[in-house]
């Protein structure tokens, strides 16, 4: 479970790849072997956040011949024409057509051509997403669509460290540390199927399974108050 890589959808031909950004330890190292793995990867897009977005990770994720959506820090040095030279992404004027069709652009060191696309949210936050996939066809909203999928393990992390406890192991030998999250990962499940059927979340499951209990602790206490 603290595996680096979540497949999803493996038995489709277009089934994305998500990398978790969560895990702290030796995550880049694990992309690494990630990306020479292509003949035991059934997934043909990758999804994953700046962290990886090195110039030597996607030249091999090109080669291998995947699909790559990613963003990337707002100081990468992107360049639109040989005239313009190298610039910051904050300092792009935006393209005569707006960002519906995205950007075509070279990312320093990245020997090939990129569609860059800039999404603002309602917050006023912006994230710069780079793909390699250059179709005319492709829009900001399929990119959105893309990017969206990476957020569900995501929230599978955060659902799975805050309602199961797989964090609060507190044995020392790997042995009991997996036996811990594979515990933990069947709880998950049980309440994922449970918040299924009820029409619920996951956190509205979870707070629902001790609302019996405290109605009866509420109607009839177990220490009684002092008057």
């Amino acid at each position: 479970m603290r595996d680096l890589v979540q497949p999803l959808l493996t038995d489709s031909p277009e089934a994305f790849l998500l990398v978790d950004d969560s895990v702290q330890d030796k995550r880049y190292s694990h992309f690494i072997d990630l990306t020479k793995a292509e003949g035991k990867v059934l997934a043909r897009t990758l999804l994953f956040d700046s962290w990886y977005a090195g110039s030597t990770n996607l030249k091999r994720i090109h080669r291998a011949g995947w699909t790559f959506f990613t963003t990337l820090k707002s100081n990468r040095l992107v360049s639109v024409t040989k005239e313009t030279g190298y610039q910051g992404l904050d300092t792009l004027e935006p393209p005569p057509q707006g960002w519906s069709q995205g950007l075509a652009v070279r990312v320093k060191e990245v020997p090939f051509g990129l569609k860059l696309f800039k999404l603002v949210a309602t917050n006023g936050d912006i994230e710069w997403v780079i793909t390699n996939h250059l179709a005319a066809h492709l829009s900001r909203e399929m990119v959105i669509d893309a990017v969206k999928v990476r957020w569900q393990v995501e929230e599978f992390h955060r659902s799975f460290k805050q309602l199961t406890g797989a964090e609060k192991c507190q044995c020392r030998k790997a042995r009991a540390q997996r036996n811990h999250l594979q515990c933990c990962y069947l709880a998950w499940v049980s309440l994922r199927q449970y918040a299924r059927s009820m029409k619920q979340s996951l956190y509205q499951a979870h707070q629902q399974q001790w609302a019996p209990y405290l109605r009866k602790l509420l109607q009839k206490p177990l220490i009684q108050a002092l008057v």
